[in-house]
């Protein structure tokens, strides 16, 4: 087994663009490492570690930003605006027949919503910005007065924010693939020993049983991911044989791959994004010197606390609903439908057009169901473990796992695609 990977290990070196793309990968993300440890001015780094040590919801939003909040770095709020951004392009989509118009128009209308998308991130990060100062003001960790140096911070951090968004597109133009998964993967995968260090500071000698339980259902979870993303249903698909200049053309059969999980990781993350916004708006209303609306705030962060029964609860419809949304956005039934027909494909039993569309739609409808609970269970996972194995410190939870799990699978098959391709331009080459 080792020997086989060795093996793979260097054919995959020897292709010179797929070396050239891991390698810039690699570079980028060592860049992204680095910046999480410049602190902003300022800031009682060790007053701020205890504050986040302490709070259940901080070190779960530490975990997404891969530290860089305990370190309050210059990309302490990370890609989160950025993600925000996207999702609010993305419904405004389905407001106006203008956008949506765009999003049709192949590149030349994705290259365009993501331009929206990065102007919207300033504004958004710039808010995110000041509220993140004001709530470290409130906690006596930020010591800045002048407002000079609190419009540095704010600057500092917006620029940060922009500065991880080029990274991640970096990656995606000259890298390997999906850029934002990756860097939001490298920051996880970055508090793991921390995490776990922390478990096995903490855990007494009567929960060691526990923490067995808990590794064993890590890896009923990364199973169960796997399975779930490999997942396909086959919808058979024929072509009606064609004769032209005396030869006979089609007649072929093939099947049309439909994922169970046809949405990837992305509405975990918006879902992530969303659900701790309650909370984080309810701590900042909290300080408010009027009472009436500092007890309702109170009382909002408490209700929308990760491991309550309505953050869970709208954890796992937010991740249902953006399943269908994000699935809805990235396969369109009529568009497939159409190109079937055009090239004189067709499902055995069902007429080609307006017919195969509805039946697709059906299909995808019943497979989504199933691949959005499994999201959903996936995602208020760290709270059902932590209620029944009493262990808080580990975080990280099935979110975390199946964020790992499927850009790990998501880097193997890009390299594994841009191998068969190498191989494939190479029998070219030697065959004329």
């Amino acid at each position: 087994m080792v020997e086989r990977i060795l093996s793979e290990l260097k054919t995959v070196l020897k292709v010179p663009d797929l070396r050239q793309k891991i390698l810039f990968t690699a570079f980028i993300l060592v860049i992204f490492r680095l910046a999480a440890h410049i602190p902003v001015a300022g800031v009682d780094l060790t007053a701020l570690r205890a504050l986040f040590a302490g709070s259940q919801f901080l070190g779960l939003l530490d975990i997404f930003s891969g530290g860089t909040l305990t370190n309050f770095s210059v990309i302490a709020l990370g890609l989160g605006p950025y993600i925000n951004a996207s999702i609010i392009l993305q419904l405004l989509t389905l407001v106006f027949p203008q956008l949506e118009e765009l999003s049709k128009e192949g590149e030349y209308g994705r290259e365009k919503i993501n331009q929206y998308t990065r102007f919207l991130t300033v504004p958004l990060a710039a808010l995110q910005a000041i509220g993140v100062f004001t709530f470290l003001r409130t906690q006596n960790i930020v010591s800045l007065v002048s407002p000079f140096q609190v419009l540095a911070v704010i600057v500092s951090l917006v620029a940060g924010t922009i500065f991880v968004m080029w990274l991640g597109e970096l990656i995606s133009e000259k890298g390997l693939g999906n850029g934002i998964s990756l860097l939001i993967f490298a920051g996880i995968v970055a508090r793991l020993p921390v995490s776990f260090g922390q478990t096995a500071v903490t855990v007494e000698t009567t929960r060691v049983f526990n923490l067995l339980i808990f590794a064993a259902l890590s890896l009923v979870v990364i199973a169960s991911v796997i399975f779930v993303d490999e997942a396909i249903r086959k919808v058979k698909i024929e072509y009606a044989k064609r004769i032209y200049g005396g030869k006979m053309y089609g007649g072929q059969s093939t099947f049309l791959p439909l994922k169970i999980n046809q949405a990837g990781v992305i509405p975990i993350i918006f879902a992530a994004s969303l659900v701790l916004l309650p909370s984080m708006v309810g701590r900042f209303l909290a300080q408010v010197p009027n009472q009436p609306i500092a007890k309702a705030a109170s009382v909002l962060a408490q209700i929308f606390n990760p491991g309550n029964f309505t953050y869970s609860l709208v954890y796992f419809l937010l991740v249902v609903g953006f399943t269908y949304f994000y699935t809805a956005v990235t396969f369109n039934p009529s568009k497939i439908a159409d190109e079937l027909k055009k090239h004189g494909g067709f499902i055995p039993g069902i007429r080609p057009g307006s017919s195969t569309a509805n039946f697709l739609s059906y299909i995808l409808t019943r497979i989504t169901l199933a691949g959005a609970v499994f999201l959903g269970i996936v995602a208020i996972l760290p709270s059902i473990v932590q209620g029944a194995t009493g262990i808080t410190t580990i975080t990280i939870g099935g979110t975390g796992i199946l964020i790992v799990v499927s850009v790990v699978l998501e880097i193997f098959k890009v390299i594994e695609n841009m191998v068969q391709m190498r191989g494939y331009e190479k029998f070219l080459e030697e065959r004329f």
